[in-house]
């Protein structure tokens, strides 16, 4: 069962999501919370996988209260706004996934899914664009930190600036699922990344799409 706490100030959108959660099959919405700080004592003291945060929100808004819960759970962020300060915000304070309010509810409830399940999630219509810009406003040079990585850590990177879900990485590298968690788990921490989605930026921005083979890490293990 996947547990999830609902942030939203306005009552009859936080309804309205908390009944389409509430209707999918193997999802739990266990707490409401009217703003940012509400959002992040639920889920210190509910330990949900997945908080649903809006972003605009009267004192701690939802970029801050994600920030705060970097390491606690995911942050799916739903917001009506596609702003590039918002949508740069939430992905560099550790947002697995941005979505719009626009969403339709099914891919809402799947959104939620992939993210407990550890993959990314970014709304279609900003996708290309913050992969863009964050590529073309970072310096495209090798970050000293990716000589921590082992070969096979550098191959799952790679995996993850392509967008690839923890099941298509599984595939691409034959190895198991939660292997491949495993990894990017080790990754992120290498890394010091708060989210996959950050690590398929830093990925882009290393110019490891480009077959770039500068970064050759340890030795590979499976």
């Amino acid at each position: 069962m996947i547990r999830v706490v609902v942030a939203d100030d306005h009552a009859a959108i936080r309804a309205g999501l908390v009944m389409i959660l509430g209707d999918a099959d193997g999802v739990e919405v266990v707490g409401e919370a009217a703003d940012g700080a509400e959002a992040v004592r639920l889920a210190k003291r509910l330990e949900p996988d997945v908080v649903l945060m809006d972003i605009r929100m009267p004192g701690v808004d939802g970029i801050e209260a994600t920030r705060q819960l970097s390491g606690v759970c995911e942050v799916l962020v739903l917001t009506t706004f596609d702003l590039d300060e918002y949508v740069r915000g939430a992905l560099r304070a550790g947002a697995a996934g941005f979505l719009l309010k626009s969403v339709e509810s099914s891919a809402l409830v799947e959104a939620v899914r992939q993210v407990a399940a550890g993959d990314g999630v970014l709304a279609p219509s900003v996708t290309r664009r913050v992969m863009r810009e964050f590529a073309s406003t970072a310096p495209r040079s090798r970050p000293a930190a990716l000589d921590a990585l082992t070969e096979r850590e550098v191959e799952v990177l790679r995996c993850l600036g392509e967008g690839l879900s923890n099941h298509q990485i599984g595939r691409k590298l034959h190895i198991g699922e939660t292997t491949v968690k495993t990894h990017v788990s080790r990754v992120l921490t290498k890394l010091d990344l708060r989210s996959r989605v950050q690590a398929a930026i830093l990925a882009q921005e290393a110019g490891l799409l480009d077959g770039d083979d500068q970064v050759s890490g340890g030795p590979a293990r499976p």
